[in-house]
């Protein structure tokens, strides 16, 4: 994948306020600041939460364009978010019924979407967000950000995670600190799947799993196992695909994580 990679450290000195930004500035990527406790920042005119300790976040999605305009206390700033080129991927021999799903599996899906956009919507005070964040689980890295994927020659919508191929069985750990807000052992599309909280409307999924070791509300510390690698759901074998969201816009795990690290 060719993608446009900008890693942003802005410091801006204010009369009443300091603040400094960090991440990347690209479609998909995420931003971490700190100001002053009680400095109002806005994103476009639009409010967000600020930390007792001065901690925000913002993140923008796969198809991003342009500039946006970030204002902390009396200062704006127009940050330039990169472009990226995308992966087209073909996954044929998928069974029929997963591809083109029949009206009562529709009618199942609906209330799992909304099961899941009801936890995207959570803006909670922690922020577990700034930690560095970890990979889930070692392995090979089968699916990225952003690809199109064309399911038995039909395009589909762009996968917005990282796939990691990986033995059925395999531990997956949480990337950061998180509170648990969604376990569920069978979605149709993800199978086992697993939503953590990690604050300030940042969340993380884990699908296909073959088995489950938390329950919602459950807090958990980074690197504590939370589930196991699986081919459940809609999967043509052992995988974890591993996505990570702020509100609705779809961030890229590998920009938070970095380099897979090596196998032991």
């Amino acid at each position: 994948m060719r993608s446009v990679l900008a890693f942003l450290v802005l410091c801006f000195a204010l009369p009443a306020a300091a603040y400094e930004i960090s991440g990347n500035a690209v479609q998909g990527g995420m931003l971490t600041g700190r100001t002053e406790p009680g400095t109002e920042v806005l994103l476009n005119g639009e409010p967000i939460r600020v930390s007792p300790d001065g901690r925000f976040v913002l993140g923008f999605g796969r198809d991003h364009g342009g500039t946006v305009e970030l204002r902390v206390g009396d200062s704006v700033a127009t940050l330039v978010v990169g472009k990226r080129n995308y992966d087209i991927q073909r996954i044929d021999g998928l069974p029929e019924k997963m591809v083109t799903p029949d009206a009562e599996a529709l009618e199942r899906i609906r209330r799992e979407a909304a099961d899941i956009a009801e936890v995207r919507a959570i803006d909670t005070p922690e922020t577990f967000f700034a930690q560095a964040w970890r990979w889930p689980t070692v392995g090979i890295v089968s699916g990225v950000f952003g690809s199109q994927r064309v399911l038995n020659g039909e395009p589909r919508r762009p996968h917005f995670g990282i796939d990691i191929a990986a033995d059925t069985g395999t531990a997956v750990h949480a990337p950061t600190d998180a509170i648990v807000r969604l376990a569920a052992p069978d979605l149709y599309f993800t199978g086992g799947t697993v939503m953590l909280d990690h604050g300030h409307g940042v969340t993380s999924v884990y699908s296909h799993l073959s088995s489950i070791g938390v329950e919602v509300g459950q807090r958990v510390a980074q690197g504590e196992k939370i589930a196991e690698v699986g081919s459940t759901g809609r999967s043509t074998g052992p995988h974890l695909d591993w996505r990570v969201n702020w509100f609705g816009e779809r961030l890229d795990p590998a920009l938070l994580a970095g380099p897979m690290p090596e196998r032991p």
